[in-house]
């Protein structure tokens, strides 16, 4: 028997085993980068940067699909370590700019084996990892139409 309530209930959530799952896999990833004394959002910034190199922080918020407010801090400590650098855009003043310096592609070298390391805790077969990437991905792409 259903009630008006049902909505309600936890297990009828798609929103909480998302929430519970990211949170377990980057927990999962915790002692890897703890090694290279990375939070999980530093890392996928710096995956960005070992991939695009420079780029504007815009376009960095939109490929981690994360808001000025959160990465603001990300690239500040990320700076502080001496792996990228921000700058203005000489073609446009309001366009701020991010780059990867020698030692953030050093970085690189250290983390190469974070993948793989993590990648055994996710106890799916490669076939049920391709579903669940496209499924998330086409989660993501519907909720970014707005």
């Amino acid at each position: 028997m259903s009630s008006k309530y049902d909505g309600l209930k936890l297990e009828n959530q798609i929103c909480f085993p998302l929430y519970a799952a990211s949170r377990e896999v980057i927990k999962r990833y915790r002692p890897y980068l703890d090694a290279l004394q990375l939070t999980y959002t530093q890392y996928i910034a710096m995956m960005v940067f070992w991939q695009e190199k420079s780029l504007s922080v815009k376009e960095l918020g939109e490929k981690l699909f994360l808001d000025s407010g959160t990465l603001t801090p990300v690239l500040k400590s990320l700076e502080a370590k001496g792996y990228i650098i921000r700058s203005r855009s000489k073609a446009d003043e309001r366009v701020l700019e991010a780059k990867i310096t020698e030692k953030g592609e050093n970085l690189k070298e250290q983390a190469v084996t974070v993948p793989q390391s993590v990648a055994g805790c996710v106890k799916l077969d490669s076939t049920e990892v391709k579903q669940l990437y496209n499924l998330l991905y086409k989660v993501l792409d519907v909720l970014n139409e707005d």
